[in-house]
């Protein structure tokens, strides 16, 4: 395994070997059909050790994703849909705008944080979307016991244009030079931390655009860095495939595929997806700690500081954005909001007194 991935590691025709590889159906003893080289199952599997295997081994070795047809309820998808349609007629009226990662901020309808906004809504239409076998499944294989789930709701709207080709969270949050102070074994951990998946909550024909993925694309260990590189990106758009869905269906993805959002070409056609972002238990830290409390008595120590901020920043302050509230905190200007360490540098550099320095701190949470 690599260390240290550079820009240079990454080679196109390494990628190419290893995005044109064929899905043999007979691999997959479970599932029903081959799109687009892309596995489809049936919306109701057993939660059995073999079937979780076989998802596991299509979402790591295999294509990287996989589709269940039929894995929600149609008309519970409904009677959340409604509820979803509340939430955004209630952001218009506030005058929210959501921000966006990989589109143009305000061209989609996006709900941040959907999951407890749902449930407080509506809390039995929560239960019955969420008592949902498939997603059990699918979730236990990839993640094992004690996952948490989140969800963002998406609505890309006639016209919306399609998403740059990406890796998802966590590195694919990131820029490249973020990326690239990661070692090779952290890029490796990143994909096996998450699972993401997209309910469609109506029937999405190809002409709506929905999702563009790249089979096989997970496998390429300098994917994160790779993404950002224009030639990998035009790869993508010459081999992408597209799967139309019925509402109900459910894909769920390696979050190292590429993939993207894909065009709105339709004439009246509001493609909604519930995007559910499922975490494994063991992203957290073993104790809590009062970051800011700490920070605002080390800002006075560290504005007349002779040895090494950096290394005292790095040991107190919060370097990484999630999780946040992205309704508060959005990406706007990056892939990720500001952080507890982001404001330590800008205050040092910029010497703000220490009243400024305690409200920037607390905006950022």
């Amino acid at each position: 395994m690599t260390t240290w991935f550079t820009a240079a590691d990454c080679d196109l025709e390494v990628f190419r070997l290893v995005c044109e590889q064929k899905t043999e159906l007979s691999d997959y003893p479970h599932a029903i059909d081959l799109a687009e080289n892309v596995l489809i199952y049936p919306g109701r599997l057993p939660n059995t050790r073999e079937v979780q295997s076989e998802l596991v081994r299509a979402l790591m070795d295999g294509p990287g994703v996989v589709v269940f047809q039929g894995a929600f309820d149609a008309a519970v998808v409904d009677r959340a849909t409604g509820v979803f349609e509340e939430l955004i007629a209630l952001q218009k009226a506030a005058g929210v705008t959501g921000g966006d990662h990989f589109a143009k901020p305000g061209a989609n309808d996006r709900v941040w944080g959907a999951l407890d906004k749902f449930a407080l809504r509506d809390p039995a239409a929560f239960a019955a979307y969420y008592d949902n076998d498939t997603l059990a499944l699918v979730c236990r294989a990839w993640l094992g016991a004690a996952y948490q789930v989140t969800s963002q709701i998406n609505v890309v709207n006639p016209g919306g244009m399609a998403q740059v080709a990406h890796r998802d969270y966590h590195l694919g949050f990131m820029s490249r030079d973020q990326a690239l102070g990661y070692p090779g074994h952290v890029h490796a951990l990143s994909p096996v931390l998450t699972l993401q998946g997209a309910v469609a909550h109506v029937d999405m024909p190809v002409e709506t655009g929905p999702t563009l993925y790249l089979p096989y694309s997970q496998r390429y260990p300098a994917g994160y860095v790779a993404y950002h590189q224009p030639e990998f990106t035009a790869y993508f758009d010459d081999h992408r495939v597209q799967l139309p869905l019925a509402k109900g269906d459910a894909a769920f993805f390696n979050p190292a595929l590429f993939h993207g959002a894909g065009t709105n070409r339709s004439a009246d056609v509001r493609r909604m997806a519930n995007l559910l972002q499922v975490s494994s238990a063991f992203g957290r830290a073993m104790e809590t700690v009062d970051r800011a409390a700490m920070l605002r008595v080390l800002y006075p120590v560290l504005r007349h500081y002779t040895g090494s901020a950096e290394n005292v920043i790095a040991a107190s302050a919060e370097g990484y954005a999630f999780p946040t509230n992205l309704d508060i905190h959005q990406p706007v200007g990056g892939l990720a909001p500001k952080t507890q360490a982001d404001v330590v540098r800008e205050a040092l550099a910029d010497r703000w007194d220490d009243a400024r320095f305690d409200r920037e701190l607390t905006a950022v949470g």
